[in-house]
Order: C-alpha cells, then structure tokens, then sequence
C-alpha cells in the first residue's frame, strides 16, 4: 500500500466549500487562485507520498541515535529528504515575504501538513516545530529578533523548538525550576533541565533555536513569573551564521511508544547564552502562540495519521479474502468474499472516512477563520475570527486526536491479526498516532480549558456566534429538499449543544467539579456538531456541482459519506449530554484511598 495524498479532497474544500478565491481581494490571498493552489497541492502530494512516505517505516525501525559527545544522528533517509523539502521551498509556503516567506494563507499551507504528516509523522515534528518556532519570534521578538533568526527559520535553514516540560512538572508550568540570571550585556545565563524537547537535537540544519520557558531571579512564583528565551544551539556571529557552541546539550534520547524517527530529548541548559522576548515575567503570552499552534498541528496529526491508516485498511479490506457475504457469493470464483463485503467492515471505514472527511474540513475551515482574523479589514470578521481560533483549538487538539486515534485502531481490526504484525503499517499508525492525546496539553486538559476558559471568554462571545452561524445556515438552506437529512441532524445537535452549554453554566459555577466531570463528554458533543455542520457544508457544495451538471461520482460519494455521519454516527451526541447531566456526585463519591 502507498499513501496517496487527498489532494482531491483539498480542492474540493478549498474551492467548493470555503471558496477561497472569494477572498481574493485581500492581500493575504492575493497569490492563492485556484490553479496556483491546485498546482501546489498536485507536487506536496508527489512529494510527500515519493520522498516522505518511504521513509515512514525506515524511521520507526531504525530510531535516532544518541552519541556520548550528545550529538543526535537522525534515520537514514532524512537528510536527504530535509534537504529536498527546503529546496522545494516548501517551508517557506504560509511565512512572511518579510523574512522569505511566500505569504500564503495558512489554510493552503495546512493541506501541505496534512499530507507530510500522513506519510511520516514523525520526519514532519521537525519542520512542524520550527514554525512554532517562527511564530512565537514573529509575534514577540524584537525587530533586532527577527531580522537575525526569522529568515533561517522560515527557510528551514536553523531549526526551532519549545523547552517547556521540566522533570517535575509537565502541564503546570507554574512549578518550573530553569532559572534565568542576567548579564551585564543583556543576556542571561539560563539553566535547568528540559525533557520530552521534540527535536531538541538532530543532524538535519546547521543550528537549532531553542525558546525557553525560565524564571529570572527575583520573579513572582506561579506562572506570573516565567520568562521567555531564544537560546541557540550555536550563537550567531557577527554576520548571523553560526558561532561558538552554546552550553546546550543533549544528555539521551526518550524510548517511545512511536514516533522513533523524531528525536525526543533530555536537554540541558548549564549557564547556556539566552535572549530574552518580550518583556520580563510575559513568557507564556508569546510562548502561547508556539503552543496554540502546535496544539492546531496537533490536531491535523490525528487527522492524518487516520487517513493514512485509513488508507491501509481500505487496500487490505478489497484484498483479503475471508468468509462470503451474507447476501450471497460477491466473488464466486474465489475460494471466499473479499471482506469488504461484510457489514461490520464496511462500519468501520465508513466511521472512518465520515470522521476523516469531516475532521479535515473542521481544520480547514477553523484555519481559514485564524487567516481573516489577520487578513480581513472588517474588525468584526477579525474579531470572529479570534474569538473562533480560541474556542475551537480545544476541540480540535483533542477532539480529532480522539478520533484519529479510533480510526487507527479500527484500522487495525480490520486487518485482522494480521495488523497487530509488524508487517504491515497499521500498527506504526496506531503507536505514532497515540502520543497525540497526550502531547501539548493532554485532551483533558484541552476539555478543562475549553469549559473553565474558553465558553466564558468575553461573556461567552465565541460560542454564542458560533450558534447564530449554526441559526442562519439551517434557515438558509432549509427550503431545499436534499438538504433535509443534513438540516435536522445539525439542528437537534445544536440544541443539545445549547442545553449542555447552558447546564454548564448553571452547574458548574456553583461546583466547579461539575464542569470537571462534564468536561470531556462537552467537547466531544461539541466536537461531533462542529463536524455536522461541516459535512453540511459539505453537503451544499456537492449539491451545488451536481446541480451545475457535474457527473463526477465524487460528489455522490461525499452525500453518501455525510449521510452516514448524521445519521450513524450524530446520535452520539443524545448520550454525551446524558452523561454530562449525571455532574460530579458519582466520579467524586469515593475517597482517594478507595482507588
């Protein structure tokens, strides 16, 4: 089986459903007509399913190797391939022209994630970071800052990572112990030591740009007190190319689950040069945008690696052979039926390809909204725009990562025995997939952010124009008769969606374990809407081609696809507010020694 790119589907979405091209007279999307796009998306697809996907397996049986003079030797294949990415100019898709960047809307730079990410997830962490990377720099760092470490990063040319987790404390930041001390020259001497740094050391760039979570001496404890730093691997000269060695040093190598082919560090900081961003004690704010973003990524890993898996249980299903249909021989001169003939089969890709197809337009749609929250003139289509990348990154981290993780398991029981083997992918899927549950904040920390933080945020501002959204697209598409299925399902969804939301607020001010125990069960009901709405949208552009006279088998098939989400899989929703209704009185009844 070969990955192959869903480049179809990206034009599909891109033209059809977000009709990008309506956004043509913004600057930000000037560069994004559809043939521009669609040429983009044909060579990402050749390119990650020819020099990214064969490397998949390589990096997960060969891992990264550790030397004692703590250098990192990533998998065969990988510098190579680095090399070809940065020639192809692919880092460069969605940076600023400023810095070299070609200035594309994120949402176009998305579908190129998408598809490294499916063919080699953990080969696509190291770009992945780096922009994280850039971002946090562009949004923070000084214009000093940025003339010197924004062109390598948006090259790829020096790579970047996020130095946040400590031995001791992982999601509260608060308790960090890395300590910052300043120079007379401005800098600082940062020490501590970092684990879990994704690509905190590798052979594939000729620097690495370490941003820094520390405290300075003196600062308020808590959060209030961090700081943010760059910290390099080598610190530039004076012509901003690579120096002396900075005293930042890689002391061994994780031994993961999956993702083998990223090199997962313990990473020590001993009076290492730093620089600080922003002001003093401000460092969560700036590293707040590497994060939201990753966590984005984070989300389209659970996307991608069901789509990759996807794939492989698909090819398997039409190949097997085992057992006849229950309606009688489909292949009679065959020993036995492929089992794509099985109903239960056909459950699991179906499920599969409704949450994938869904998933995928709820990443585009939420990362075009994060483009006009920059690129519109209408301070209120900013303003939406912001108020939606805040409400909606919890559920997309967590929400597809979920899933993702589901699609890749069932996945595997397809194959069978067979897929719990090393010789076929289903597995790698399966182990890579799963740390995208946990990394970045875990999915119910994503669930407590998004009812203690995100509802409530300007008086509950984000949700409550995401449901007027839902009101006038079912009253406008009401009146057309295939649309019906689509209309009800996302209508009864979103009332079920409006009385958790309001539960919430009643029960979980007055007990806040409430809003605890609700948490999870809140986000998927808010995660299966989100993507009814989607696949409504869907729904009404698959319409509008078949109605222009357009006979490609696609559009059907995509009716076909969103009829089974409402109708299959939507009903979710009716027991999530079920549960969430119970409150906390059951999950908190037993004392902590009874466990």
């Amino acid at each position: 089986m070969t990955y192959q790119a869903p480049v179809r589907d990206y034009v599909f979405l891109l033209r059809d459903v977000l009709q990008l091209e309506r956004y043509a007279n913004l600057p930000a999307f000037a560069d994004a007509s559809m043939d521009t796009v669609e040429a983009i998306l044909e060579e990402a697809g050749k390119f990650t399913s020819e020099v990214l996907a064969p490397l998949n397996v390589v990096g997960d049986k060969e891992g990264c190797t550790w030397s004692p003079d703590f250098s990192v030797r990533t998998p065969t294949g990988f510098k190579d391939a680095y090399a070809k990415l940065v020639e192809g100019g692919w880092p460069a898709l969605g940076s600023d022209p400023a810095y070299g960047g070609q200035g594309l809307p994120h949402v176009v730079n998305l579908a190129f994630s998408e598809m490294s990410s499916s063919a080699n997830m953990a080969f696509s962490m190291y770009p992945g970071l780096t922009h994280g990377c850039y971002s946090a720099i562009h949004v923070g760092g000084s214009d000093e800052q940025k003339a010197l470490y924004l062109p390598k990063l948006a090259s790829f040319q020096w790579a970047g990572t996020m130095n946040l987790t400590e031995p001791h404390c992982g999601t509260d930041l608060g308790l960090l112990r890395t300590r910052a001390v300043p120079q007379a020259d401005g800098t600082y001497r940062i020490s501590g030591q970092k684990i879990w740094i994704s690509g905190g050391e590798q052979d594939l760039t000729e620097n690495i740009i370490h941003l820094v979570l520390a405290r300075i001496e003196g600062a308020p404890a808590g959060t209030r007190g961090i700081s943010l730093f760059i910290v390099p691997k080598f610190i530039p000269d004076a012509d901003g190319n690579p120096g002396a060695r900075n005293s930042v040093n890689c002391l061994g190598l994780e031994e993961k689950m999956g993702i083998h082919g990223n090199a997962t560090c313990v990473i020590a900081h001993e009076e290492a040069v730093g620089w600080l961003i922003g002001e003093e004690n401000r460092g969560l704010a700036v590293m707040f945008v590497m994060m939201n973003e990753a966590r984005l990524g984070v989300g389209l890993q659970g996307i991608a690696q069901a789509e990759a898996a996807y794939q492989a249980a698909a090819a398997f299903a039409k190949d097997r052979l085992q057992g006849r249909s229950l309606t009688g021989p489909k292949n009679p001169d065959g020993p036995a039926d492929p089992i794509i003939v099985h109903p239960d089969v056909r459950r699991m890709l179906m499920e599969a390809r409704a949450f994938i197809e869904g998933g995928r337009a709820f990443m585009a749609w939420t990362s075009l909204h994060g483009d006009l929250s920059h690129a519109s003139p209408d301070e209120a289509v900013r303003q939406k725009g912001r108020d939606y990348m805040g409400l909606m990154t919890p559920v997309v981290k967590a929400f597809l990562t979920d899933r993702g993780f589901n699609v890749c398991s069932d996945a595997m029981q397809v194959h069978g025995g067979s897929g719990f083997t090393e010789h076929f992918p289903v597995s790698q899927y399966l182990r890579d997939v799963r740390i995208a549950l946990i990394y970045e904040g875990t999915n119910g920390v994503q669930a407590l952010d998004l009812v203690g933080r995100k509802l409530a945020a300007d008086g509950g501002r984000g949700v409550m124009a995401f449901f007027a959204e839902l009101d006038d697209f079912m009253s406008g598409n009401e009146a057309q008769p295939d649309m019906a299925t689509f209309i009800t399902g996302l209508a009864a969804a979103k009332a079920e969606l409006q009385e958790a939301t309001m539960w919430l607020m009643q029960n979980g001010l007055a007990n806040p374990d409430n809003a605890g125990a609700a948490s999870t069960d809140y986000l998927h009901l808010f995660g299966l809407t989100a993507l009814a709405y989607m696949w409504s949208l869907q729904a009404r552009a698959a319409l509008a081609r078949i109605a222009a006279g357009d006979t490609d088998p696609f559009y059907e098939t995509k009716l076909t696809i969103g009829r089974y989400y409402i109708q299959r899989i939507l009903p979710e929703t009716s027991s999530r507010l079920a549960k969430l209704k119970t409150g906390s009185e059951l999950l908190m009844a037993l004392p902590a020694e009874a466990f």
